[in-house]
C-alpha cells in the first residue's frame, strides 16, 4: 500500500498542507461520522487514561541519551534552573525519567486530560518544587496565563502534536512560542508517514483526513512527513536544527507479522526576529 506524503506548501483553504479538496479527501458522510473525535479529543484521551492509568506507555529513557546536550548545563557552578514545558505529559513517562537524570530541571507539565494530570500528581516521584502539572488544551487555552511569557528554555513534544486536529496545529505552536525564550528549543518525536500503524488504520477505513486517523478507542493520530513538519514550524517562526525519519522493523512472533515502525525526530529553535 502506498502512503502519499502531504505537500510542503499550504493552500489557502487549509493551513500548511491539509487540502480539503485533495484526491484522498473523504466522502461527506464518513467525514461527519468522524467529526466528533476531532471536536472533543480530550474526552477520548481522558477515557484512555481512566482505562489504562500509567500502565500503557513505557518510561522514555532515550530522551536524556539523545538530547542530553539540551537538558544538561555545561556550567556546573550555575544555580540557574533550566525550565522545561512538556506538552501532552500523559502519565509522566517523559518528565520523571528526565528529573531522575537532571534533578535541577523545573518542569511545567500539561495535558488536556484531567486523568493524566492526576496520574502525574499522584506519582511517588512528584514534587511540587520540581513539577507544575496542570490541565491545558494548547489548541484553545492560552499557556501564557499559567506560564510567564518567554520563560521556558525547552519544550518537549513527545507523540503529542500528532493528537492535535491538523487545522489547530498552527495555533498550538504559536501558543507554545509565546512562553518559549528567544533561541529556546522544541524537541519533538512523533509518528511518521508510512508507519505500520498508519497502514493498519488506513486498511480499516479509519482516515479522518489526509494522514490523520482515528483509532478504535477514539483517540486520533497524525502521521508527519519531514517536509510538512518543517514547513509547519517555519511558518510559525521556528528554525529547523534537525529533522529526520527513524525506522525500526519489529517482529510480532505470535502473529507472524513484521512491522515497519517509523517516527520523526526533530529539534527546532525559536527565532527571535
Amino acid at each position: 500500500m502506498r502512503i502519499a506524503a502531504l505537500p510542503a506548501t499550504a493552500p489557502s483553504s487549509w493551513q500548511l498542507g491539509f487540502p480539503a479538496n485533495s484526491a484522498v479527501s473523504l466522502e461527506l458522510p464518513q467525514r461527519n461520522r468522524f467529526r466528533k473525535y476531532e471536536r472533543n479529543p480530550s474526552k477520548y484521551w481522558n477515557d484512555f487514561y481512566k482505562r489504562h492509568k500509567n500502565k500503557f506507555f513505557k518510561d522514555r529513557h532515550y530522551l536524556e541519551k539523545q538530547w542530553r546536550v539540551y537538558f544538561g548545563d555545561d556550567d556546573k557552578s550555575s544555580e540557574r534552573r533550566k525550565v522545561v514545558l512538556e506538552v501532552g505529559c500523559g502519565a509522566g513517562n517523559t518528565i520523571f525519567p528526565l528529573l531522575a537524570t537532571f534533578p535541577n530541571l523545573f518542569i511545567h507539565a500539561c495535558d488536556f486530560s484531567p486523568n493524566a494530570v492526576s496520574l502525574v500528581q499522584a506519582n511517588e516521584n512528584f514534587r511540587a518544587d520540581q513539577v507544575n502539572a496542570f490541565v491545558c488544551d494548547v489548541t484553545v487555552d492560552d499557556l501564557s496565563k499559567t506560564i510567564s511569557p518567554s520563560s521556558v528554555d525547552i519544550v518537549t513534544l513527545i507523540f503529542a502534536l500528532s493528537s492535535v486536529t491538523p487545522n489547530k496545529m498552527t495555533y498550538a505552536l504559536k501558543n507554545i512560542k509565546r512562553v518559549l525564550k528567544p533561541n529556546g528549543f522544541v524537541l519533538l518525536r512523533d509518528y511518521a508517514i508510512g508507519d505500520f500503524a498508519q497502514v493498519m488504520l488506513s486498511n480499516k477505513n479509519q482516515m479522518i483526513s489526509e494522514n490523520f486517523y482515528v483509532r478504535g478507542d477514539g483517540t486520533c493520530a497524525f502521521y508527519f512527513s519531514e517536509a510538512l513538519l518543517s514547513n509547519l514550524f517555519k511558518t510559525v517562526g521556528f528554525n529547523a536544527i534537525e529533522v529526520g525519519i527513524c525506522s525500526k522493523q519489529i517482529e510480532n512472533r505470535s502473529r507472524k507479522v513484521l512491522m515497519d515502525r517509523r517516527w520523526i525526530q526533530a529539534v527546532f529553535r525559536n527565532s527571535f526576529y
